[in-house]
């Protein structure tokens, strides 16, 4: 199976209510909420569950980087779509996201994300992503 870097999945949302702020548009903090609900879609289809890892093999893989640029509201009842892109997947897991409306296929927001493995209950951070991790996303 090779199906490493990039690797893309989408999934498709509509913008609840809930996820506004004052100004009627969805709170800045919310797009990771979408970017997690991309990521966690694109590990599935690898048949990568990092959770299981934690509770297996006592890893973590907690957000170490985050970056966003906004660049057109989402609104009430929006419908969108959220890319997440895996391109590492050697030292650590980066994912590239891309939110854009369904539509008219405007980009709404770009971000990145940066996770790292650390091994419990030490807290270490490895070098590398464990090599079980590396097989199982065939980025070896």
């Amino acid at each position: 199976m090779q199906h490493c870097l990039p690797f893309s999945h989408e999934i498709e949302r509509r913008v609840p209510f809930y996820d506004l702020d004052p100004l009627q548009i969805v709170w800045h903090g919310n797009y990771f909420n979408y970017f997690e609900d991309a990521r966690q879609a694109l590990l599935a289809q690898l048949g990568c569950d990092l959770t299981g890892y934690l509770t297996g093999n006592r890893y973590s893989f907690p957000i170490a980087k985050t970056e966003t640029k906004h660049l057109h509201p989402l609104r009430y009842a929006d419908a969108f779509i959220c890319k997440a892109t895996l391109v590492e997947a050697r030292t650590r897991l980066v994912m590239d996201f891309e939110i854009r409306l369904k539509e008219s296929g405007k980009r709404c927001a770009i971000g990145r994300t940066e996770q790292v493995a650390i091994k419990l209950p030490e807290m270490e951070i490895l070098i590398f992503l464990p090599e079980e991790i590396r097989q199982a996303l065939n980025c070896e």
